[in-house]
């Protein structure tokens, strides 16, 4: 028996250290989702759901998210895909279309601590847009906050305005942070070069996997960033392309947790 306590004493705090000193491994995903309508026209979320499910994701950020919309036969999108892939959902509303809203969502393997919902600046005659952020807290017992966005298709004046305004509004966050969705932008333009002042691009600039169409993918205008640099590591990338369930592909990243 003595030589039991022993063991456990001695043993077990070495095995506890060991396990806790491991870093946490996320893996996040930026997908717009078309309004569910898929590239042959008709409504279909399950297809939807399946790429997100096969993928496997912690934290999903999704454009183009429909909120009891006629065109979508009145679903809330964020929700149905939550249920459909068991994660956590939120929706974020950019604004109202259609009979119903319009906009952004989340999904997340772990409950929210925190969210807001940041409205966009935009010009007179484009698209409102928004920012939406959750703050989740990990099984390790970090914290995160995790931004799901969709900028201006209209025009770059729109996007270098709202890419200007994310990054002030989360300059001054408290936690590691990672942005996520359609900039409409591709590497190089006014817009991603303000953004990667703050926030550390995960492509590889050398082939930056484009991810429109889905079809063919010839450019890229769907990213994840993070910050601040020295909190994250990646392990890998890469899209993923469903020419039926939207004409987006799913940009996949994962990351390491490095403080």
């Amino acid at each position: 028996m003595l030589l039991v306590l022993l063991f456990c004493l001695i043993v077990l705090p070495v095995g506890v250290q060991a396990q806790s000193s491991e870093r946490p491994i996320l893996k996040v995903l930026s997908f717009n989702i078309l309004g569910g309508r898929t590239t042959a026209g008709d409504f279909n979320i399950d297809a939807v759901a399946k790429v997100i499910q096969d993928l496997e994701p912690d934290l999903v950020a999704l454009q183009e998210v429909d909120y009891k919309v006629n065109r979508s036969h009145k679903v809330d999108l964020a929700t149905e895909l939550g249920y459909r892939t068991k994660m956590a959902a939120l929706f974020g509303r950019a604004m109202y279309y259609d009979g119903g809203e319009y906009g952004e969502g989340i999904l997340s393997r772990y409950s929210f601590v925190a969210s807001r919902n940041v409205p966009l600046p935009f010009l007179e005659g484009q698209e409102p847009r928004a920012a939406l952020e959750v703050t989740v807290a990990l099984p390790s017992g970090d914290t995160i906050s995790f931004v799901g966005t969709h900028l201006s298709h209209e025009g770059p004046e729109g996007r270098e305005m709202q890419a200007d305004e994310i990054n002030r509004v989360f300059a001054a966050n408290q936690y590691p942070t990672i942005l996520a969705g359609d900039l409409n932008a591709r590497p190089g333009t006014k817009t991603i070069n303000s953004l990667e002042d703050m926030w550390t691009s995960t492509y590889d600039r050398d082939d930056p996997q484009p991810t429109i169409p889905s079809n063919h993918p010839k450019a890229k205008i769907d990213y994840i960033m993070y910050k601040p640099a020295s909190s994250w590591r990646v392990i890998d990338r890469k899209a993923v392309c469903d020419s039926y369930a939207s004409d987006h592909c799913a940009y996949l990243v994962t990351l390491e947790l490095s403080i």
